[in-house]
């Protein structure tokens, strides 16, 4: 992805379950996470040589500048996610820099965690003008 990203032309978004939590800010613990998979130091490495590729927006740090909380994962086996509030943003969007004057709104929806039977992750809602 990252050579791909290198020679990107034309105006892209990219979104999905990263599984890496780039920033100190993105888990609720970084010394606790520095060993854990989706916070260590080779993914952060990795996941940023590939936003760099490209210069991608971080469209949710975009809206919701760090060090500001923004989770999108709380594990299941955690007994009360809400009270531990032990999440990570795993789940990101990117755009193409050619996209920084389009991007309207972004919103990750949290509530959707405590619905019955959710997933452990939350959707993730962007507009974007054109």
């Amino acid at each position: 992805m990252t050579r791909w990203s290198e020679g990107l032309q034309e105006p892209t978004i990219i979104v999905g379950d990263f599984n890496v939590a780039p920033l100190e800010c993105d888990v609720w613990s970084h010394k606790a996470l520095l060993s854990v998979v989706s916070h260590t130091p080779v993914e952060v490495e990795a996941l940023t040589r590939l936003r760099q590729a490209h210069d991608w927006i971080d469209i949710g740090r975009h809206f919701v500048p760090a060090p500001e909380r923004c989770f999108t994962w709380w594990s299941y086996r955690s007994p009360d996610w809400t009270r531990n509030d032990r999440g990570r943003r795993l789940d990101h969007m990117w755009a193409s820099p050619q996209l920084a004057g389009h991007l309207a709104a972004h919103e990750v929806l949290e509530p959707c965690r405590a619905w019955e039977r959710p997933s452990d992750h939350v959707p993730l809602i962007l507009e974007v003008e054109i």
